[in-house]
């Protein structure tokens, strides 16, 4: 009897329009940018023609507007999963950079412990959570396909773990472009396989390489 394959892509929001450069993190109203809204089409266009059965998302607003157009193109409901939000993050809301939250003494306590992190969320805490969405979406598709639309760093924690690569990490170096699709491929409800491609690579240009915080 062959085995039973499922895959779960996990594919990062577009580009947010942030005139302002804040870390938004879970901050509400933050929405898609017309190049965004792009980058969600080409999502769609990348996923419409797979074996696609179940769709989930973050509650976050980036997150349900580049879902949407897939969601429409395949005529399927959209679960949101509070699990796939965005990392806590305790800067969030401030206009400045990792880089330029060092260089002022008083943000210094947020950077005590990399290994946790200490400016946010604990990277254990955001792999336990992403593991159980990831596993609820691929039961929900078993045997087919299954995407959730979330943010960098529960997708590149989500890899790392798979990977069983260690969680420390140097955020920039995250490969989680603007619209990228990570996709895990479970063989009995196992993982066996990780792949990254970006379908709208042309449209992220510089953008996609470079980190900010809480997207």
């Amino acid at each position: 009897m062959p085995q039973q394959r499922t895959v779960v892509h996990l594919v990062r929001h577009g580009e947010v329009a942030n005139p302002t450069g804040v870390l938004y993190g879970r901050l509400p109203d933050f929405h898609l940018s017309g190049v965004g809204r792009q980058m969600a089409e080409r999502v769609a266009d990348d996923l419409r023609s797979h074996d696609i059965r179940h769709l989930r998302s973050s509650p976050l607003e980036r997150a349900q507007e580049t879902i949407a157009p897939l969601s429409a193109a395949l005529s399927l409901p959209v679960i949101i999963d509070p699990r796939v939000t965005e990392a806590e993050n305790y800067l969030q809301g401030l206009k400045l950079s990792f880089q330029s939250a060092l260089r002022r003494p008083k943000n210094w306590r947020y950077f005590l412990n990399p290994l946790r992190p200490s400016w946010g969320e604990a990277y254990r805490s955001v792999v336990a959570r992403m593991r159980q969405a990831m596993r609820d979406a691929c039961a929900a598709a078993l045997g087919h396909e299954a995407v959730i639309v979330t943010h960098q760093m529960p997708i590149w924690m989500a890899r790392l773990d798979a990977e069983g690569r260690r969680l420390l990490h140097d955020p920039r170096r995250r490969q989680c472009a603007l619209a990228s699709i990570t996709s895990f491929t479970y063989i009995e409800g196992h993982i066996t396989s990780v792949s990254y491609r970006e379908p709208a690579a042309d449209l992220v240009g510089s953008l996609g390489r470079k980190f900010v915080a809480g997207a």
